[in-house]
């Protein structure tokens, strides 16, 4: 029972980064001109405003890596009980996540910045739990 809980557990965190960063990054995608739009308002007054269309691309990149690696991953660890991949996923989900949190933190959006604990701690468990052998 418990190697099941485990494969069980890995599998739902692998596909909850999918589900989340592909998202993200698909809408950002989709919406470009409008999420080009939020960036900008929102960096207007940091020191990174001047930055903010490559930061966007890079942002963009990152996730949408995350939740293709993380979805691969997922089937990857569901078909054959190999977590490598979703482990790689997990890494990029936590870098992008760490990209983000910079950014809000930069911004002095503290509360925003607050909300993503929850999915760094998420990042940082699926990275302990797909590294479990």
């Amino acid at each position: 029972m418990g190697s099941n809980s485990l494969w069980v557990a890995q599998s739902l965190s692998s596909a909850f980064l999918a589900v989340l960063f592909l998202q993200s990054g698909l809408d950002k995608v989709l919406d470009w001109k409008g999420n080009r739009e939020y960036v900008t308002g929102y960096f207007a007054k940091s020191p990174l405003r001047a930055f903010t269309t490559p930061m966007l691309v890079t942002l963009t990149l990152l996730e949408v890596l995350a939740g293709v690696v993380s979805a691969a991953g997922t089937v990857a660890t569901v078909l054959v009980r190999d977590t490598s991949l979703a482990l790689s996923g997990a890494v990029l989900a936590g870098v992008t996540l760490l990209a983000l949190f910079f950014g809000q933190r930069l911004a002095k959006d503290y509360a925003a910045a607050a909300g993503l604990v929850p999915y760094v701690i998420l990042s940082l468990g699926s990275i302990l739990l797909l590294g479990w052998r």
